[in-house]
């Protein structure tokens, strides 16, 4: 299928949207029926060039300049044409994704508006450290840090969650002063170049927000980690595609911040109400199809329990409604990708020959008719598994889980860090003491007690091990997006 002119996908560069190229472009494939929606525009090298080009001359007129008050009313306009333009992105997030409308509207969407008004607050709440220096032949000197913009950041963002996370990476970069070069997942380029019509919109400057699409190697992810114009990287994908990002840039020595995988623990004890235990890992499984890198993936069950929490996992999988996005009574879309699919039904396939035990799904659903054609696969869960199995160990990304017994509290903290990953965690007991104990003794970057997915904007976020390096979020982005100077006057 060849996708009509109006159906491109654009790159934005210097302000303005390049002409596409019909010899160098991709499909935008809907996930949810396998239809081709659009074509995508690869970003050559020359192409790149000229985005990191035109984002260091915004810099150079005067963008690093401007005043934190200038910066925050463009974010602050930016959230409010977000909130005006609502439904355009809806329908770019759920052509890009097929995840439930409802998802979109109550989570993706709505976080975006959300990231700009948070760093718009936060940086112009923020001051400077300063210190008065005393010495012993009784001069005094005066330290205080002026913060400057890092300068081009190259914002590499992922597939399961690409406008949240995209403002997520945006808002404090240019909040900070800092002009960006984005390159959006292949598999969902929409919301990016939707965005920055709305900066456009709102006041940004040209140049200071740029978009490249294409893929990783021999394409625009690798020319942009590799061009000499990229003053740091954040990015967030795959721990396999970080680390390599990581020796792309360490000969330059350039920062970067990496969110990576992840293989979730989630830690039940015998005191909890199994139903309310049960909904809360229902939606750490299940949500967004197991697409989110804070989803649960090891579940650990103390033994009285184990049954009736074991149960109600099965029993609330059987309730989900894969089904079209549009329809509000649908609760789980596809995985993002028929290669998605394969890899995730390769695990599937690999928990059986390891001896688990399927509690439900394990396969490819009959959705109907006009949806078979997605990449859709069952919610699955698993018993008989543990922490030597490879199921047990990788990262599948995916609606699956293997549920597991264990009898005392060292064993579960043992079992729960038995993981190269340490993103986050979820821990389950009305024993809050024992919930502060545990909870602090997860080897993760987020541990969670009583809940899941419950974020304040200010907290510092990233994981450990496999999991990534750096934080962001609240003054861990400030500080990650920009430089201190410290300055020192004799007084």
């Amino acid at each position: 299928m060849t996708a009509q002119p109006s159906q491109w996908i654009r790159n934005y560069v210097d302000g303005a949207f390049v002409d596409p190229v019909p010899t160098s472009a991709f499909d935008a494939v809907d996930p949810a029926t396998g239809a081709v929606y659009g074509r995508v525009h690869e970003a050559d090298e020359q192409i790149v060039d000229r985005a990191v080009s035109s984002a260091r001359r915004a810099l150079a007129n005067g963008w690093a300049d401007r005043s934190v008050a200038d910066r925050v009313a463009i974010l602050r306009r930016a959230a409010d044409l977000i909130e005006e333009r609502f439904d355009d992105f809806i329908a770019a997030e759920l052509a890009d994704t097929g995840k439930p409308v409802t998802q979109a509207r109550a989570l993706d969407v709505a976080r975006a508006p959300m990231n700009f008004r948070a760093y718009a607050d936060i940086v112009s709440a923020t001051g400077q450290e300063s210190y008065v220096t005393e010495l012993a032949d009784g001069r005094r000197a005066l330290n205080y840090a002026i913060r400057k913009p890092l300068g081009v950041v190259a914002i590499i963002v992922p597939w399961n969650l690409p406008l949240l996370l995209l403002t997520w990476k945006v808002a404090p970069a240019l909040a900070c002063g800092n002009a960006v070069v984005v390159k959006p997942s292949e598999d969902t380029p929409g919301t990016a170049s939707l965005l920055a019509e709305v900066l456009e919109q709102a006041g940004l400057p040209r140049g200071v927000y740029n978009v490249v699409h294409g893929f990783g190697a021999d394409s625009a992810g690798q020319f942009l980690t590799e061009h000499p114009g990229i003053d740091g990287v954040t990015f967030t994908g795959s721990s396999a595609t970080g680390t390599h990002v990581m020796k792309t840039v360490a000969p330059r020595v350039r920062p970067v911040s990496l969110e990576l995988g992840g293989k979730n623990a989630a830690v039940v004890f015998d005191d909890v109400d199994v139903e309310e235990v049960v909904a809360g890992l229902s939606r750490s499984i299940f949500t967004n199809t197991g697409q989110v890198c804070l989803c649960t993936e090891r579940v650990y069950i103390q033994r009285p329990v184990f049954d009736d929490v074991v149960a109600g996992l099965v029993e609330n999988a059987a309730k989900l409604r894969l089904g079209a996005p549009m329809d509000e009574a649908t609760t789980t879309g596809p995985l993002i990708s028929d290669k998605h699919r394969q890899k995730v039904l390769g695990y599937l396939d690999l928990a059986v020959q390891e001896g688990a035990e399927v509690l439900c799904g394990g396969g490819i659903p009959d959705v109907g008719m006009d949806l078979n054609g997605g990449s859709w696969i069952e919610p699955t869960l698993w018993t008989g598994v543990d922490n030597t199995d490879r199921v047990m160990r990788e990262e599948i990304f995916g609606p699956v889980a293997g549920l597991v017994p264990f009898d005392t509290e060292e064993e579960a903290i043992a079992l729960a860090n038995d993981t190269d990953y340490g993103l986050a965690s979820a821990v389950w007991t009305k024993d809050l003491q024992r919930g502060h104990r545990v909870g602090a003794k997860m080897n993760v970057g987020l541990s969670w007690v009583n809940t899941w997915y419950l974020r304040d904007l200010r907290a510092p976020f990233g994981g450990v091990g496999l999991s990534g390096i750096g934080r962001e979020g609240g003054q861990s982005s400030l500080h990650f997006y920009s430089e201190p100077t410290n300055l020192c006057i004799q007084l």
